[in-house]
């Protein structure tokens, strides 16, 4: 596999490949279950928990400013993918939207299909983390996680939830799909923060 599909990372890369991780030659589809197919006209995000429950329209999204942007893409599963091309909302401009009770310290992710990833506060509002819902220029195929994703380049991937439609805020950690089932509870790449140690 390695020389086919993934290489080891050049000496003026490796500054930016966390350890035990190969760059791929393509974009890897990694999916646990069926791949959700949502129509935009029919896509909703809601938000709930310790925040004033509020829901939202495709329309209202797009209506938030939009950014390009340009953020390497590390897997839990040993590959990464250097200067990934994305369109999206910044999370920080999402955030002025809602109403966030002061005792949220941690956010469970949700998603079309039943996905959930459990994030902290402080990792979820890096003013890097953004909704993407365009993939070098194209609409984000459903593949990828579209019509919309979470992407959190300083995290492995699966904190990056596909399908993404809802936002409950937390007062205490509570573990998502992957982390109730051996994966680290936060998911550092440069830590190398793949498993759990409990």
């Amino acid at each position: 596999m390695l020389g086919k599909f993934f290489q080891k990372p050049a000496q003026e890369e490796k500054e930016r490949v966390p350890p035990g991780q190969y760059l791929t030659k393509g974009f890897p589809v990694l999916t646990y279950g069926a791949t959700p197919q949502v129509n935009t006209d029919e896509w909703e995000f809601r938000v709930w928990g310790l925040v004033t429950p509020k829901s939202f329209t495709w329309s209202d999204f797009m209506a938030l400013p939009q950014h390009e942007f340009t953020a390497d893409f590390h897997c839990v599963t040993r590959w990464s993918k250097l200067d990934v091309k994305w369109t999206g909302i910044k999370v920080t401009d999402f955030m002025k939207q809602i109403e966030v009770d002061p005792k949220a310290v941690h956010v469970m992710e949700h998603c079309y299909g039943g996905y959930t990833t459990n994030i902290s506060m402080e990792d979820f509002l890096k003013e890097e983390n953004f909704f993407a819902f365009k993939l070098f220029g194209e609409p984000l195929p459903p593949e990828h996680g579209g019509p919309m994703r979470l992407v959190v380049p300083h995290l492995y991937a699966w904190k990056s939830a596909k399908w993404i439609n809802g936002l409950e805020f937390l007062q205490h950690e509570e573990m998502g799909f992957w982390e109730r089932n051996g994966y680290h509870h936060r998911g550092e790449p440069w830590a190398e923060e793949r498993y759990s140690n409990f």
